[in-house]
């Protein structure tokens, strides 16, 4: 951990932290970083360009799908300059507003991810439950507002977070335990009163996350039943295969989101670098895996990009 002299304080700068201890690394971990960005933003480009060019993609499954990479995209673009600045360069300092406005974008993109996976999530239950009303119930007008909901919830439940987050008084340390900023690591180290902000970031976690993976949950359960009832053991195969790219998704999104909330609110006895590790995998795997597994397990989507790059 930096250390910091009372003369260098400045309530207005704050010091991001790449992986202390591990300084003579740092730079081998931010080309690891650089490459995992790299390829992120080129699977993820790749299936949005796919997906637009291809009207036979043009379905609910698929539209989901460009919405889960958008949103990866944002949250790659909004955190790793950031991050292999640090890494390459280090350049530490990130100016207070700088660092709220990117703990904005960080959460309401993660809360933006959490609802598209519950609507991905909707779009197979209505698939496998209903399929010959799948195209009557999802339709384009209705995914757009489905979509735009979304994205407004994401925005509305954490636009208050870096408001409270501007008023506070930042006297006792200035040293972020991470390399880019997250709510819970700002607000530890306010030397205002952080009640309301605690209890606030709780319930939009629970609400939102808490909410959207007990709705998954319950929403595979029924699929799950009507999978059973499915007389030919190779349709049930076929239907449950349909489901196998959102679980992965839906495993490393909320294995890394909630693992890193408990982390940070109830593990104070857990060892700092578990907590650097899970936010660096909460923040690069799920954006670097989603489009793996979506091409892998995906025979229509992995046989278009075939053919458009054997072209």
């Amino acid at each position: 951990m930096l250390a910091v002299n009372d003369t260098q304080f400045n309530s207005e700068v704050f010091l991001l932290t790449g992986i202390a201890g591990h300084e003579d690394i740092q730079l081998w971990i931010g080309i690891l970083f650089c490459v995992t960005y790299a390829v992120s933003l080129a699977g993820n480009s790749v299936i949005l360009f796919i997906i637009k060019t291809d009207s036979s993609l043009h379905e609910p499954m698929y539209i989901f799908l460009s919405m889960l990479a958008i949103t990866d995209l944002c949250l790659l673009i909004a955190t790793i300059p950031t991050i292999l600045g640090v890494f390459l360069v280090n350049s530490r300092e990130i100016s207070l507003n700088a660092c709220l406005a990117q703990m904005f974008f960080v959460h309401s993109l993660s809360k933006i991810e959490s609802s598209v996976l519950l609507l991905m999530a909707y779009d197979r239950f209505i698939a496998i439950s209903n399929p010959l009303k799948y195209t009557s119930i999802l339709t384009p007008p209705r995914i757009a507002k489905l979509g735009l909901a979304s994205v407004l919830r994401g925005v509305a439940v954490i636009l208050p977070l870096p408001i409270l987050l501007k008023q506070y008084r930042y006297c006792q340390s200035i040293v972020l335990s991470h390399s880019y900023c997250l709510h819970q690591d700002v607000m530890k180290i306010a030397c205002s009163d952080i009640t309301i902000n605690s209890i606030y970031g709780l319930c939009v976690k629970v609400f939102t996350v808490g909410l959207d993976s007990f709705l998954i949950f319950l929403s595979y359960v029924m699929i799950l039943k009507t999978v059973l009832t499915i007389a030919s053991r190779t349709e049930s195969l076929r239907a449950l295969n349909t489901c196998v790219s959102h679980l992965c998704a839906v495993i490393l999104f909320y294995i890394s989101d909630i693992g890193l909330a408990l982390i940070h609110r109830f593990g104070n006895s857990s060892s700092h670098m578990f907590q650097v590790i899970l936010g660096y995998i909460y923040l690069l795997v799920p954006p670097l895996i989603n489009p793996i597994v979506y091409s892998v397990k995906s025979k229509h989507l992995r046989s278009k990009i075939i053919r458009a790059f054997g072209k």
